[in-house]
């Protein structure tokens, strides 16, 4: 890294006030960039038409106009800078990965360039490589504050002097010949709007910091504070489109109202007859969640799908967590660390790691034929637990070492035994951490698909007109076999060997079925499956939040 550099020795140097002067343009054409990139976010998925107009002019004219300026105004940044007219501390280089990335942009702007002015000849391969070494070295070359600006600034005014000159414009389209691809203005101008929003507002955002380590680190704040707010506002999107396709034939038919009839009633042995509690209150029909399927009903509902999902995700759950938190707890406060830990480890990794389909697959191979030869709730809430224990056994030893040593060593002066110190000290203080590892292992297994293909659903009724009743199945049985003492019991629930319909099937079958010939029911069943999988993480918040208070207490 380059020594500090002496400043304000130049005539006519902006000593007064530079630092201050330097900050508000670049925290200006950080401003114009961030505005860029959302606005060409906003074209790219629909929600913004390049040809609407704002003001009396067309979008794409002002995002031209944005770029041009913003373009304009890294250059000046970087030519005062260079000639000392502002304060600031570069490097010697911008940095070689700096270069590496100019270097990809150039390969593909003038390829594309290139195959769009001299045609898909052998020339535009030379273009490409042309425009690759000029960025690359543009950046790597030059001091800092010019090899940060001169290839952002450039790239910026080029692609808002192509939109506001019109060789691209809402009307141009490119349908080369030799490739299967179209590109159109809209799109086009939204996607150099990204991308040039995107390297002026990091650019911008190390000049703001000076450039030299203090920029480096406000450029790096920019573009994780960038990728942090993209995945939120992913997930924001996706929650959104589903909720506006599928709100509709969710709420079809949902009707609320007032009663004073007998609303409980209840058995008293004692006096051997039914008591009957009249109250009023509040009643309501929601058909697309209480329904089954049927020709009788007056909407098609998911109440059979619904409760699939539930008893998976809870046989998935009670089989998958005990074994591995059990696993967990040996594995971290009695294994020695060894051959058979790191092993246990590399498992559980690619454990967690291996597809879907291919538990599927075991599931049906192994587990079906055992139970009954027959697809069943019983096997698909194995399969799910077998995917959902991996994760169980990382989060969980990861929560058990990150307990401090303190804790169990106090435990072990007041004379507690190991057992009982797992138990009654590190597991509780461990549980958050457990909780969230369960938390996020459902988030999986609820919305899987494959394996519920395989092992769960019988593939006859897309839309059944029953659920599976696992409470009223279970059957006791109790026989003298010869001679009392002799006798034998067993407990069974056929309806946990049985066929079952589960939200990620129905979701697939009435896609692939057409059911409807529309995606209405398609959108509802995946808005209450949004809605299924939400309340799973309510539920494992609050238990968190709980095992934290506790541990607070």
């Amino acid at each position: 890294m380059a020594a500090p550099r002496e400043t304000g020795t130049g005539t006519g140097q902006l000593v007064a006030g530079g630092s201050s002067s330097l900050e508000r343009v670049a925290a200006g054409l950080t401003g114009l960039g961030t505005l860029a990139l959302l606005a060409g976010l906003a074209t790219l998925a629909g929600l913004l038409p390049v040809d609407a107009a704002v003001a009396g002019v067309a979008v794409y004219r002002l995002l031209g106009a944005g770029l041009a300026a913003a373009g304009a105004g890294l250059l000046a940044v970087g030519g005062l800078s260079w000639a000392d007219y502002l304060e600031t501390r570069p490097d010697e280089t911008a940095g070689l990965p700096v270069g590496l990335g100019y270097a990809v942009v150039g390969l593909v702007g003038g390829g594309l360039v290139g195959a769009q002015g001299l045609g898909l000849s052998l020339l535009w391969p030379v273009v490409a490589l042309a425009g690759a070494g000029a960025l690359g070295a543009a950046a790597v070359v030059p001091r800092e504050d010019v090899g940060a600006t001169l290839p952002a600034g450039a790239l910026s005014l080029a692609a808002g002097l192509v939109v506001l000159s019109g060789i691209v414009d809402p009307a141009w389209r490119w349908d080369p010949e030799a490739f299967s691809i179209a590109m159109h203005g809209g799109p086009t101008v939204g996607l150099l709007a990204a991308v040039t929003g995107l390297l002026v507002a990091w650019t911008a955002a190390r000049a703001y910091g000076g450039f030299g380590p203090r920029g480096k680190q406000a450029g790096a704040y920019l573009l994780v504070s960038a990728n942090a707010a993209g995945m939120l506002l992913l997930l924001a999107v996706v929650v959104a489109f589903i909720v506006l396709k599928g709100l509709a034939p969710l709420t079809e038919g949902v009707r609320i109202g007032y009663f004073t009839s007998p609303v409980v009633w209840f058995y008293v042995p004692p006096i051997g007859e039914y008591v009957i509690v009249s109250a009023p209150g509040l009643w309501f029909y929601w058909p697309f969640v209480m329904n089954a399927g049927g020709l009788t009903v007056d909407v098609v509902g998911v109440m059979p799908a619904i409760l699939g999902t539930v008893w998976l995700v809870a046989g998935a759950v009670a089989f998958a967590v005990p074994l591995g938190v059990g696993a967990a707890v040996f594995l971290t406060e009695y294994a020695e660390r060894g051959r058979f830990t790191r092993l246990v480890e590399l498992s559980t990794n690619g454990l967690w790691s291996t597809p879907s389909i291919v538990y599927g697959l075991f599931g049906l191979a192994f587990l079906v034929p055992r139970l009954g030869n027959t697809t069943s709730i019983l096997a698909g809430q194995l399969v799910l637990g077998f995917m959902l224990l991996p994760l169980v056994v990382i989060t969980s030893r990861e929560s058990l070492k990150s307990v401090p040593d303190e804790y169990r060593d106090a435990s072990a002066a007041l004379g507690v035994g190991r057992w009982e110190t797992v138990r009654s000290v590190v597991l509780p203080a461990a549980m958050p951490g457990v909780v969230t590892g369960v938390i996020l292992g459902v988030g999986r297994i609820a919305g899987e698909t494959a394996p519920l293909l395989l092992v769960t659903s019988s593939g006859a009724n897309v839309i059944p007109r029953e659920g599976p009743n696992v409470l009223r199945s279970f059957q006791f049985q109790f026989a003298v076999d010869g001679a009392f003492p002799f006798v034998h019991a067993g407990l069974s629930n056929p309806a946990l060997l049985r066929s079952s319909s589960a939200l990620p099937y129905q979701l697939y079958a009435v896609i692939t079925a057409g059911v409807g010939e529309n995606m209405e029911f398609a959108w509802g069943t995946a808005l209450v499956l949004l809605l299924v999988v939400l309340s799973f993480y309510a539920v494992g918040i609050a238990s968190r939040s709980y095992f934290r208070r506790r541990l607070q207490a």
